[in-house]
């Protein structure tokens, strides 16, 4: 039987998100492999990788929060804005844990971020870090984000606890941190702790998934990404215009996870105007 669901993988350092799908498709033997988020190869941390029919769950995953730990390094400016950049500029840092913990507010909230060159936000069909790479830099327009939350946590070294929207780059904020206290910065190091509703706890070390005899128990059926909407059951009778795609007679407000009455999990559902509609449907064809 296909393998069909979703695993949350810890990344590990010095893997793609690419990498981790491609390795995983072996692992699962499947070719339908698609993960929610990408980080960069120095990250590690949640990445929820879905399999099989739960591909088509994907895009409800791209608006998902993120959750991060990221370290700051003041004082170094790279090309990257993280540590493994060159060194474009070096600085004293005379700057104190008060003065970094003082000046979180500014970034906190809806704020503009210039996506960094070394990213793959495509302009006029290039990734920009592609033209990075032949030492181009480009114009680029700032991007509206969210920084519900930002935050220096406790110990000797400067490190980060953030929780933002979709398209926000940590890197940047560090960046952005060491301009605005005049001594440059750049990030040290990133663990995502939480993807949407997905967190470390929840996350499988790649290695035991690559080393297991049943990897797919530690797979999670599709419609745990959608624990926060409220279940509603079919009846035999209903089962049949929900695969065929029709709308069934039925009060409701919003959306919903529907199921038929022997527990298989059919759709996301959207109630309008007194009928269920399909707005997704999972089962096997």
């Amino acid at each position: 039987m296909a393998a069909n669901g979703i695993v949350i993988v810890d990344k590990p350092q010095g893997w793609t998100s690419q990498d981790v799908t491609a390795k995983l498709r072996g692992v699962f033997h499947q070719k339908r492999i698609g993960h929610g988020g990408t980080l960069d190869p120095m990250a590690t941390g949640v990445l929820p990788v879905f399999v099989g029919r739960a591909t088509r769950a994907v895009e409800f995953f791209e608006s998902a929060e993120k959750g991060y730990e990221a370290g700051l390094c003041l004082g170094r400016v790279t090309n990257t804005q993280d540590t493994t950049g060159e060194t474009l500029e070096e600085h004293p840092v005379t700057v104190s844990r008060a003065d970094v913990e003082a000046i979180l507010s500014q970034f906190t909230g809806e704020i503009d971020q210039i996506p960094p060159m070394y990213s793959a936000v495509k302009i006029n069909g290039q990734k920009l870090y592609q033209l990075a790479r032949q030492g181009k830099e480009i114009e680029r327009k700032p991007r509206r984000i969210t920084i519900h939350s930002l935050r220096l946590l406790e110990g000797e070294e400067l490190r980060l606890e953030v929780l933002c929207s979709k398209g926000t780059y940590i890197r940047t904020l560090c960046h952005d941190i060491g301009t605005a206290l005049g001594c440059g910065g750049c990030m040290s190091s990133l663990r995502r702790t939480r993807a949407g509703c997905f967190t470390l706890a929840d996350s499988i070390p790649l290695e035991t998934l690559i080393a297991a005899e049943h990897p797919e128990q530690y797979l999670r059926p599709v419609d745990s990404l959608f624990a926060d909407l409220p279940a509603v059951t079919l009846t035999a009778e209903q089962v049949k215009p929900c695969r065929n795609g029709a709308a069934i007679a039925m009060e409701g407000r919003s959306r919903c996870r529907v199921y038929g009455p022997d527990g298989e999990f059919l759709m996301v559902g959207r109630f309008r105007k007194g009928k269920l509609w399909t707005e997704k449907s999972f089962f096997e064809v």
